[in-house]
């Protein structure tokens, strides 16, 4: 079956000593297409350099809310402006918000302008977005609803992912509603995922896309080891359990489901 890996960090360093084999051998094993996820200016040129050395891997480039400050350097934001021109960049991301280490008022107000320069990128350029959310659930959702709630100005078949979904139904409800995908990855197979898998029963699949996040989120048997997309199809195979479906079926229609996102991978 065909597999389509959403959201991979190949450039990180836990890959160094094998990475032109591991991607050679996930090729090989139904992963035919991979996005590698920039997370701030300098990996998002390293997304690139990915995207320019292998035929099935695709780059999204941002800066990741772990690194507020780069945002506010108009530069940066440039550069990640000039990314966008690279044939083979298909989405603005890694952005959002994370409130999980440090959530002063100062964090807070850098983060949410970075984020809120890249949705203008997003905007103006019409490219999706990969959006990271953590601990910080009600921002994100009321940021991009200014950008997006009414959908007047999106000609995206879909306006993006909320990935490592990890909040609430009633949220990707919210979701949902405004044409966004929600990212599923390893953490759907713990044990004690129950809210996850609560919301993959309550998703329609249309709106349901397979990612990793390696090389971390790894799926159950292999939890506590490296993560890569050689392992999706355990998160396949938990969201056809939850559904009741075929593992075949859920490959398919995801696949369908990440072109439509990634709409300029087909451009």
């Amino acid at each position: 079956m065909k597999i389509f890996e959403t959201h991979a960090h190949y450039e990180d360093e836990a890959f160094d000593n094998d990475r032109e084999e591991l991607l050679q051998e996930i090729h090989d094993n139904d992963v035919e297409i991979i996005v590698n996820i920039g997370t701030n200016v300098a990996l998002s040129e390293e997304s690139i350099e990915l995207a320019k050395t292998y035929d099935f891997i695709y780059a999204a480039v941002g800066i990741h809310p772990e690194y507020p400050e780069e945002g506010l350097i108009g530069e940066n934001i440039e550069k990640i402006e000039k990314m966008l021109d690279y044939e083979k960049t298909v989405a603005i991301g890694e952005i959002g918000l994370d409130y999980h280490y440090e959530n002063t008022d100062e964090i807070k107000k850098m983060q949410k302008e970075t984020f809120r320069a890249q949705l203008d990128l997003a905007v103006k350029y019409g490219f999706p977005i990969v959006v990271h959310s953590r601990d910080a659930t009600q921002d994100t959702l009321d940021i991009i609803k200014e950008y997006y709630g009414k959908n007047s100005h999106n000609k995206l078949a879909c306006p993006g992912v909320i990935h490592c979904f990890s909040a609430s139904e009633e949220i990707a409800k919210e979701y949902v509603k405004m044409g966004f995908m929600i990212g599923i990855g390893g953490a759907c197979t713990w044990k004690k995922a129950n809210r996850l898998k609560r919301v993959i029963e309550n998703t329609p699949l249309q709106n349901i896309i397979l990612e990793t996040d390696c090389p971390y989120q790894t799926p159950e048997p292999h939890r506590g080891k490296r993560n890569s997309s050689l392992y999706l199809h355990f998160v396949c195979e938990k969201i056809a359990e939850i559904l009741g479906l075929d593992p075949e079926e859920v490959a398919k229609v995801t696949f369908e489901n990440s072109m439509r996102m990634y709409s300029k991978i087909g451009e």
